[in-house]
């Protein structure tokens, strides 16, 4: 499953990343130059923030966990991007 996220500086990056760790599986970042694991803050300073990025889970998981992480992060994604 995917969503488009919105990271404008260092402080989004270490929301999310505060956000994403309390979560029991995988949540990658996305960008033209290349993906970060989201629970990783030092891969996450390395995403490049002038590109668009995506938020990338896995399509297994529990639904009622990710509407709770969507709902953790409705401040940085655009909810009405669904690519399932």
């Amino acid at each position: 499953m995917t969503r488009a996220i919105r990271v404008k500086n260092t402080e989004d990056i270490q929301k999310i990343n505060k956000i994403v760790t309390k979560f029991p599986f995988d949540v990658w970042i996305h960008g033209k130059s290349g993906m970060v694991d989201a629970k990783s803050l030092l891969g996450m300073f390395l995403l490049s923030l002038n590109e668009p990025l995506s938020l990338v889970i896995e399509d297994d998981i529990d639904a009622k966990l990710v509407k709770k992480l969507f709902s953790d992060l409705e401040d940085y994604l655009d909810i009405e991007d669904d690519d399932e």
